[in-house]
């Protein structure tokens, strides 16, 4: 059976260079890397080699990187190491409604801890209006966080625009960049923000590593005690083996960029205008508004996007009924019911991910396949046969 994967929003493969890379850390240069002898030396060599690649695939300095266990922990060191360390007891955040997990429900723990947070609306493509973020701004606002592209619809939020807002008032801003890093350029001090989190498997590097930017003199409380590990901002061993492969696939992912924009941005294309053409009823969202260029995320009215997941896994295409992180969940996505998606659609839609290693005849596979199996599962489905009756 052929097997062809759309699903690299929820992880990428690792590639090998970046594999041949991090071998020798896991047995020959063992050291621990705050040992002063010469095999921790070794290693202590490589993390900061590291240090200055994933530097800059950000435009940021070294010395500004810290090295975390993924984007999940960056994204709860930026918010609550920010608002833990803000003075004063009446604390306020800005945010949007469409936020990845891993800083939605920090901003909703703070909430419960007595810090006013707003979670701003989008509109129908997923986009917040820059103007909101300035109306929401307070004399006790302490954080601005938006991340930079949305994990389920690829659209790609006005960060420079809000870094301006967020520099005149003299506020924090924190951006989730876990979904850009390797498909977007990036440049903190052009995004104008303080602090932006990446992770090392969503740009073909290995999991359980990411990295947190923090711009020199933002202040940050820690999440975790104990030695004085990445400048204080994170302490424990660290694991060389992966920061040194998140080194060598930021690196990688520079390098590739403009390549992987154009060739991957090409297929999504063609694929989204295959689905429309050869299915009746579909919509693309986030279509009107700039996205990530592999990020197609459609919904077939009718269907239940679980069953067609596994319809189509069975036949050897993998892709996402939503966000890896929440995948099982009986709920709609948050992000489809806040663009305006009723409950029905959101859970009739299905986000497809192309990545550097998705080929024309990956392409070509899906669009022979999904149409059949939409067309079978509707002719099987209740809502089908409702919306068939409405029109």
């Amino acid at each position: 059976m052929r097997r062809v994967y759309f699903d690299n929003n929820a992880t990428t493969s690792v590639e090998p260079d970046v594999v041949t890379g991090m071998l020798p850390y896991f047995s020959g240069d063992y050291g621990n890397a705050a040992s002063i002898h010469s095999f921790g030396q070794a290693t202590r060599a490589a993390v900061e080699r590291a240090r200055d690649s994933v530097a800059g695939l950000m435009g940021a300095k070294a010395s500004e990187v810290a090295f975390t266990s993924c984007g999940t922990e960056s994204d709860n060191l930026a918010i609550f190491g920010i608002a833990g360390a803000a003075d004063g007891k009446a604390k306020h955040v800005i945010t949007t409604q469409i936020e990845h997990s891993a800083a939605l429900n920090p901003c909703q723990a703070l909430a419960l801890r007595g810090v006013e947070v707003t979670f701003l609306p989008v509109n129908s493509a997923g986009v917040v209006d820059a103007a909101d973020v300035r109306r929401a701004l307070r004399p006790d606002t302490v954080l601005i966080t938006v991340m930079h592209a949305n994990n389920e619809i690829g659209t790609v939020q006005p960060i420079e625009e809000i870094g301006r807002i967020a520099a005149e008032a003299d506020v924090w801003f924190h951006t989730d960049a876990v979904q850009t890093a390797g498909k977007v350029p990036l440049d903190v001090n052009a995004l104008g923000v303080d602090l932006l989190s990446v992770s090392a498997h969503k740009f073909y590097g290995p999991k359980g590593v990411g990295a947190l930017y923090v711009r020199s003199g933002t202040k940050l409380e820690p999440l975790l005690f104990g030695g004085s590990h990445e400048r204080d901002r994170r302490p424990g061993t660290e694991n060389v083996p992966g920061i040194v492969g998140i080194g060598r696939a930021a690196e990688i992912a520079k390098q590739k960029l403009a390549e992987d924009a154009a060739r991957v941005g090409a297929l999504r294309d063609r694929f989204e205008k295959g689905i429309v053409a050869n299915v009746p009823d579909v919509k693309v969202n986030g279509a009107g508004a700039p996205r990530v260029f592999n990020t197609a995320n459609i919904t077939f009215p009718g269907v239940a996007s679980e069953s067609l997941l596994i319809a189509l896994d069975m036949k050897g295409l993998a892709c996402s009924s939503g966000s890896a992180c929440s995948s099982g969940a009986v709920r709609p996505s948050h992000v489809l019911t806040a663009i305006g998606l009723d409950a029905a659609d959101a859970r009739a839609s299905l986000r497809f991910s192309l990545g550097r290693h998705t080929t024309d005849a990956d392409v070509h596979y899906a669009l022979e396949l999904i149409p059949g199996e939409v067309a079978r599962l509707r002719a099987l489905s209740p809502e089908s046969k409702k919306l068939a009756t409405v029109k």
